[in-house]
């Protein structure tokens, strides 16, 4: 039987970090799970807790339960918040102990005792300012921890083997972003709800990665190639080591949709950054994200052949998830774009959704939280470009929205899936290094 109530110390901690939980605390279902293999929560409170709508009441309610749910109930959630890579709340809960003087303790089920691991040598640890916390958009938008540092040892184990990557800025990024559609001349495409999200990310984090970043909104297809004409352009991509260009819209294979309706080729996208057509970028990483449907067939997953069966899944949505498409048929035949060298090299693009030989699926989208792709391409750079080249930031993104699983239930949306992927002809490592300056 669980011991009620929480130790003294731990529940003071719990109550002092409380409000700064309730913003950030991402309460889903890989977290649930985790406190209910510990046992403590049992079923019917997790259902509770996932029933809240609103992930800030979920946050609200699950805090309000801890200090009820036994003395190993702080130590349980810390570990969780490890696992559910929210290692920032972990260090705001330790320090905060920590600052009372009180040691603070983890314990698994199968450990009698082990001590929390201290932060390490990185500027994490310093305090959030206000320009370093970032503002929620709303109750359900994403959790924006501050990008995590790069570390002098970091730094000096990967620059040779990768692209030079020391200017500040960067580089330049472009973020393309269009939400609203002409309702006369493009009829069958939809408002992008939460698409506004998605370029909010965007700005964020790159601004974060030390780049000067320009976000454009509901462009027709030719005020779309005339902006991306000037940017490649740009006199600026001279003194700078790398590019990144974001396009967020409706798509198909092989094109995105302006406002108006019409297609922009991303073939031509990625000519206007080749090496002829963009010598002021020759030899240096060009990153392009795109954010847009490859096709008009959702994926409704495959049961897997083994395992138990489960009605809910790690990441399961629980808004409504806006599927990024239309009914328009024109399109569909359009060629997939093919990165050509020695004329073009040095590029990495990363696809919200999956090209294949039968298939070219929908991306995924929350009204309230954007995009999936954006989402999670969000959260693996700000904890992971610190040591993590970006070719495989975009492996782990992948994972992660092969975990994902929509939920509408009554609607064709309910148990949806999406799976992304990226296509490269980088010729070295692809480090960002973040918040490091090298000192010659």
């Amino acid at each position: 039987m669980l011991e009620c109530g929480m130790l003294e110390r731990d529940r003071k901690t719990l109550q002092r970090c409380h409000k700064d939980l309730g913003k950030q605390l991402v309460v889903d279902e890989a977290l649930i799970q985790a406190l209910l293999a510990d046992n403590i929560l049992t079923e019917s409170m997790a259902e509770t807790i996932m029933a809240e709508p609103i992930s800030q009441k979920r946050s609200f309610r699950l805090i309000l339960l801890l200090p009820k749910r036994g003395p190993r109930a702080f130590s349980s959630f810390c570990l969780a918040l490890q696992d559910t890579e929210q290692q920032h709340l972990c260090d705001l809960l330790t320090q905060s102990a920590e600052r009372d003087g009180e040691e603070v303790c983890v314990e698994r089920a199968v450990a009698s005792s082990l001590p929390f691991p201290t932060q390490e040598s990185i500027p994490a640890k310093r305090a959030r300012t206000h320009d370093s916390m970032e503002c929620s958009l709303d109750a359900d938008s994403p959790i924006n921890t501050p990008v995590l540092p790069c570390t002098p040892d970091v730094y000096l184990s990967h620059c040779q083997q990768a692209y030079k990557m020391s200017s500040s800025p960067r580089g330049l990024a472009l973020v393309i972003s269009n939400v609203t559609f002409d309702t006369r001349a493009a009829p069958g495409l939809d408002p992008r709800k939460g698409g506004e999200v998605d370029d909010e990310v965007l700005r964020k984090v790159f601004t974060e990665l030390d780049y000067t970043v320009y976000v454009h909104r509901d462009l027709t297809a030719q005020d779309m190639r005339t902006c991306i004409e000037n940017f490649s352009r740009e006199p600026n991509h001279r003194t700078v080591d790398s590019c990144v260009l974001c396009l967020l819209s409706h798509g198909v294979e092989g094109a995105v949709y302006g406002t108006d309706g019409q297609l922009l080729q991303l073939d031509w996208v990625f000519e206007a950054f080749d090496n002829a057509h963009c010598p002021l970028l020759q030899n240096k990483p060009k990153m392009f994200f795109i954010q847009a449907c490859r096709g008009e067939e959702m994926d409704c997953g495959v049961e897997k052949t083994d395992g138990p069966a489960r009605t809910t899944s790690p990441s399961c949505e629980q808004q409504d998830a806006g599927r990024e498409g239309s009914d328009l048929t024109e399109g569909r035949d359009i060629g997939r774009p093919r990165i050509k060298l020695p004329q073009r090299s040095d590029m990495i693009c990363g696809f919200a959704s999956l090209k294949g030989q039968k298939l070219c699926t929908a991306a995924m989208r929350n009204t309230k939280r954007g995009s999936w792709f954006i989402q999670e391409l969000n959260t693996t750079l700000r904890l992971h470009a610190k040591d993590m080249h970006l070719a495989d930031i975009l492996v782990k993104v992948n994972g992660r929205i092969k975990e994902r699983e929509g939920y509408a239930p009554g609607t064709p949306h309910h148990r949806c899936k999406e799976m992304s992927e990226f296509t490269s002809s980088l010729c070295k490592d692809l480090y960002l290094f973040p918040k490091y300056q090298p000192q010659y």
